[in-house]
C-alpha cells in the first residue's frame, strides 16, 4: 500500500496535485494523505475528523478531496403518528442538529399531537422544476418560440423521458422577457429528489427546442427554476413537493400540556408569523420550519443547500368551537417547496442510509415515488410539531426559561 506521507511529500513538491491522489491509491489512504497535508500546512489536529466509520469509497460520488467526515449529533424525535397518502402510522424521525432545545421542543410538540389522535399530511402536488433560458432578436421571435413549444410539447417530453427510466415531464411553463425566453421544466422524478434528472433531461429538449425555434441556449439553468436561493416562485407554484400536515389539538390539551390557550397561540401566530413576516417581506409565514428541514435533510441525507425552499412554509394556526363548548386549536404547517427524495445523492451514504432505514423508507417505494411523499409528510409533521411547541412557548412568555432550564 502507498504510504499516506510519502503521498503527501508528493503533493507539496508539486508532483501530484490533491485532486488526484485516487489514482495513486486506494480511497482512505488518499483520504489520509490530504489530511497530513492540510495538518501540515495548517498547524490543525485533524484525528476526529479522520475518524469516520465507513470506507471513503462510498462518499466517492458525494464529495471532492475528501480527508474525513463532518461528525453532527444526531438524535430521534417520536414516535410521529401520521395519517398520510403515502405515510400511515408512527415513525421515529432521525434529526441531525448542533442546535440544543430542539429535538425537546419538537418531541413536546409530537406528543401533543399523539395525544391529539395524530395529524394527516398530504403532498398537495409534485414537481422538480429546471428553467434554461434562450435569447431570441425580440418579442416577435419570443412569441414564436412560445407558441411552438406550447404546441409540440409531446416532441419535448418525447426528447427529456429518452434520458431517464423514471422521470416524466409534467409540463414547460414559458416566461419572456425581452429578448429572454424562459422555459420551466416540470418533472415527476418519483423517489429522487430529481434535480440531475431534471438537468439532464432539460438538456436533451432544449436541443429540440433550439432546432426548431429561432431561440438560442444561453444557460440551462436561467433561475426561474428557481434553485437554492429564496424565489417567490417556489413559494407560489412549488418546487419538490408541495405538502400540508394539520392537527385539531383540544383546548384542555393545549392548557395542559402547552400551559396556555388556543387562544393566545393563535394571536401569537397571527402577530408573529403572518403580520410580523409581511412586515419583514419574508417569503415564509412561520417560526422555524427550516430547523426540522434542516436536521432532517442533514440526517437522512437531502441536499441542504435546498433548506432555502423548504423554508418556504406558512404556518395557520385558528380556533375551533367544540361541540362541548370548548375551544379547540386548528394547526396546519404548508410547506411549499420540500425537496426530498429517498434514493440517489446523499441518501446512499452510510449513516444516512441507516437513518432512512429507521424511518422504513430507504430506497425506491411502490408504487415509485410513494417513500419519497411519505418522507415529506412526516417532515411536515415533525415541522409542525416545532412550530406548535415554539408558538406555546411565545405565547406563555416560557421561551427563554425552556433554553435555560435545558441549559442551551
Amino acid at each position: 500500500m502507498t504510504d499516506p506521507a510519502s503521498l503527501a511529500d508528493r503533493v507539496q513538491e508539486g508532483e501530484l496535485r490533491i485532486h488526484e491522489l485516487e489514482a495513486e491509491a486506494d480511497f482512505d489512504t488518499a483520504a489520509e494523505a490530504r489530511r497530513l497535508l492540510v495538518e501540515r500546512e495548517t498547524d490543525a489536529d485533524l484525528e476526529t475528523i479522520g475518524d469516520y466509520a465507513f470506507p471513503a469509497e462510498r462518499a466517492e460520488p458525494n464529495i471532492e478531496n475528501m480527508i474525513g467526515a463532518a461528525q453532527v449529533p444526531l438524535g430521534v424525535v417520536g414516535p410521529v403518528a401520521v395519517s398520510g397518502g403515502a405515510a400511515d402510522g408512527e415513525h421515529y424521525l432521525p434529526l441531525a442538529t448542533t442546535e440544543g432545545a430542539l429535538l425537546a421542543s419538537v418531541n413536546r410538540g409530537l406528543s401533543v399531537i399523539r395525544s391529539a389522535d395524530g395529524a394527516d399530511a398530504r403532498v398537495t402536488k409534485n414537481g422538480m422544476t429546471r428553467a434554461p433560458v434562450f435569447r431570441v432578436d425580440g418579442v416577435a421571435e419570443a412569441a414564436e418560440t412560445v407558441e411552438w413549444v406550447e404546441d409540440n410539447l409531446e416532441a419535448l417530453r418525447e426528447a427529456a423521458e429518452s434520458t431517464t427510466s423514471h422521470g416524466e415531464l409534467l409540463g414547460v411553463e414559458p416566461y419572456v422577457v425581452g429578448d429572454s425566453v424562459y422555459l420551466r421544466f416540470a418533472y415527476d422524478t418519483k423517489d429522487a429528489m430529481g434535480m440531475n434528472m431534471a438537468t439532464i433531461a432539460t438538456e436533451a429538449a432544449c436541443e429540440v427546442v433550439e432546432g426548431e425555434t429561432p431561440a438560442s441556449l444561453v444557460a440551462l439553468s436561467g433561475n426561474l427554476c428557481s434553485d437554492k436561493k429564496p424565489a417567490a416562485i417556489n413559494a407560489v407554484e412549488g418546487r419538490g413537493r408541495s405538502v400540508t400536515a394539520d392537527v385539531v389539538i383540544p383546548g384542555d390539551l393545549v392548557e395542559d400540556r402547552l400551559h396556555t390557550t388556543a387562544e393566545a397561540i393563535v394571536e401569537a401566530n397571527t402577530r408573529k408569523n403572518l403580520v410580523g413576516s409581511a412586515k419583514a417581506g419574508s417569503l415564509g409565514f412561520n417560526a422555524h420550519a427550516a430547523n426540522v428541514v434542516g436536521a432532517a435533510f442533514l440526517a437522512t441525507g437531502q441536499d441542504e443547500a435546498q433548506v432555502v425552499e423548504g423554508a418556504n412554509a406558512i404556518t395557520t394556526m385558528d380556533t375551533r368551537n367544540a361541540e362541548d363548548g370548548a375551544t379547540d386549536l386548528y394547526a396546519s404547517v404548508s410547506m411549499a417547496s420540500l425537496e426530498v427524495g429517498t434514493v440517489g445523492g446523499g441518501t446512499k451514504l452510510p449513516t444516512q442510509s441507516e437513518a432512512l432505514d429507521v424511518l422504513g423508507l430507504r430506497g425506491g417505494g411502490d408504487p415509485a415515488g410513494s417513500n419519497a411523499d411519505a418522507l415529506a409528510e412526516i417532515i411536515a409533521v415533525g415541522a409542525l410539531a416545532g412550530e406548535l411547541s415554539l408558538l406555546a412557548a411565545l405565547a406563555s412568555n416560557h421561551l427563554a426559561s425552556a433554553h435555560e432550564d435545558l441549559g442551551r
